[in-house]
Order: structure tokens, then C-alpha cells, then sequence
């Protein structure tokens, strides 16, 4: 069975009354609503929301425009292109190539050098927290631009939460300093080799990493005209 947005939802239980409300998969809580809130909901309206768990396959050959070309001329410059390389995903227009943890170092490299590549800047380093969806949840992300042929590639990393470790980019693109202690500050990846592996948003003895799903929350209760509005994980709607 599946919702017009084509969404699967399981079938009631048998006995169970045909009337009662589907589930929908995942069951992950961090697939579900907003703000942790449970049972009553939350004033947000945002308490019945359900993301759907997508899966990132292997796109075919051809990729079309240059895509094919930065990843032909990458697999004959990186012998070790077929260990290195754990996936090639060409989606909403862009070339993502899914490289592994301890690879990720000698692969920017050779984006770098290489003459049919030629990817000198790396103008963004992210995280992404895929609590609930993906054993190795943590993503940092590389998005990378040859000013000489003019293309753009981005490259994608996992690592897990139990051993957030990273080759560190640094000596390749040292525009990744600050972008690096960001990631490790928000999400608790460590960039191994980086020169100064230090907090750069928080101050360096907060605990935890903010960006990650599992985070508390926390919130300031805000006071407006006598009343106080708490905190958007506190408020609850009993309608």
C-alpha cells in the first residue's frame, strides 16, 4: 500500500480496527516530526511529519555532459579508482562520488594535480547527520571546483559515530582549515593531520556537537506580554 506521494505504509494488524491510523516506515524517531515531541504533538504543526528514508544507488553509465569525462580521467589517474571509489551518484544534476574514509586524502589529491581534472578549489566542507538511516551516519561532504575547465564534482565520505575519523584535506586545500574544525565542532568528525583541531563556534569545553540529530534540543523559554512560551521540544498542544 502507498500514500499519493508514494510513500509505503504497512497494512493494519489483523483484528485491528480498518479505521486506525497507518504506519509509516521508518520507525526511526529521527525519521518522525519535529523537535522529539511525542504523544500530544507540538504547537509547530510539524509533529505528524514523516521523511522518507531514500536509498542512494549507483547510477549507470553514461552520466551525460562532463560527468563522464572527470570520472574516466580520474579512474585512468587513480589506479586504485575501483577500491577508492565506493559509488558513483549522478542526481538532480550533480556528480557525487562517494569515496571511502581512509581514501578520501589521496583522491583530492589526485583531483587536484592531475592535468585532466585540475579541481584547484575546494570551496565547501559539511557534515550531515543520518541518524536512523545509514550505520556509518556521518557524511562530510567536499564540494570541489576546477577553475580551469569550469565543473564542478563533489566528493562523500562516511564515517561512524563510534570512530568519527577522517584523513584531514588540509594539505591538499588549505581553504578546508576552518571548514574542518567547523565539521568536528557541529558534528563531532575528527580530521586526522589537521593543523589545529580545535572548536571555531563553540567554546572549547562544550560538550557534544550540536548538529548531530541526537543533540538535546534545549531552546530559551521566551516571555511575551506576561506569558512564557517555552521551548519549542517543551510545547505541547492538548486540542
Amino acid at each position: 500500500m502507498t500514500t499519493p506521494g508514494n510513500v509505503p505504509v504497512s497494512q493494519p494488524p489483523a483484528g485491528a480496527s480498518a479505521t486506525a491510523p497507518a504506519e509509516y516506515p521508518p520507525t526511526s524517531p529521527a525519521q518522525r516530526g519535529l523537535f522529539g515531541v511525542a504523544g500530544s504533538g507540538d504547537t509547530s504543526g510539524f509533529g505528524g511529519l514523516v521523511r522518507r528514508q531514500t536509498v542512494i544507488v549507483d547510477s549507470p553509465k553514461p552520466y551525460g555532459g562532463y560527468f563522464d569525462e572527470v570520472t574516466d580521467a580520474l579512474e585512468h589517474a587513480f589506479p586504485a579508482f575501483k577500491d577508492a571509489i565506493e559509488k558513483v551518484v549522478v542526481q538532480f544534476g550533480e556528480l557525487t562520488l562517494h569515496v571511502k574514509a581512509e581514501r578520501i586524502l589521496d583522491v583530492a589529491r589526485v583531483m587536484r594535480d592531475d592535468p585532466a581534472l585540475r579541481f584547484e578549489l575546494c570551496s565547501s566542507v559539511s557534515g550531515v547527520d543520518y541518524l536512523g538511516t545509514d550505520a556509518r551516519r556521518l557524511h562530510v561532504l567536499y564540494h570541489l571546483t576546477s577553475l580551469t575547465f569550469r565543473r564542478r564534482v563533489r566528493l562523500e565520505a562516511a564515517v561512524t559515530a563510534e570512530d568519527p575519523h577522517l584523513p584531514s584535506v588540509t594539505s591538499v586545500y588549505p581553504t578546508a582549515d576552518w571548514q574542518e574544525r567547523e565539521t568536528y565542532d557541529m558534528f563531532g568528525v575528527v580530521f586526522d593531520g589537521h593543523p589545529g583541531m580545535t572548536r571555531i563556534l563553540m567554546p572549547d569545553d562544550w560538550e557534544g556537537h550540536p548538529q548531530r540529530k541526537d543533540y538535546p534540543l534545549g531552546g530559551v523559554p521566551v516571555e511575551y506580554k506576561g506569558a512564557e512560551i517555552p521551548p519549542p521540544d517543551e510545547r505541547r498542544s492538548y486540542q
